[in-house]
């Protein structure tokens, strides 16, 4: 695909990924390290909240950006979409 898809929304969505991506570096380290279970669920669940978070933004984002058009073909899109929020 020599196609880009690139949105100004995207270095922030990058952004909150890397975050995420930092903080699940950690919870491995914790488990690796013995941590108590508590502990490593309270940042699992911080990391899902990043990352639904960053996909929610992906998506309104297509929504407002790439959607539009007209058609069945964005109907279909939109239904697909809505399935992942």
């Amino acid at each position: 695909m020599s196609d880009t898809h690139q949105h100004a929304s995207h270095p922030g969505l990058i952004k909150r990924l890397k975050r995420a991506d930092g903080h699940l570096r950690h919870v491995i380290d914790m488990i690796e390290d013995g941590k108590p279970c508590g502990d490593i669920a309270i940042q699992l669940q911080a990391v899902e909240k990043a990352i639904t978070a960053a996909k929610r933004m992906l998506i309104h984002d297509h929504i407002d950006h790439c959607l539009g058009h007209g058609g069945e073909q964005d109907l279909a899109e939109m239904r697909a979409l809505a399935k992942l929020l």
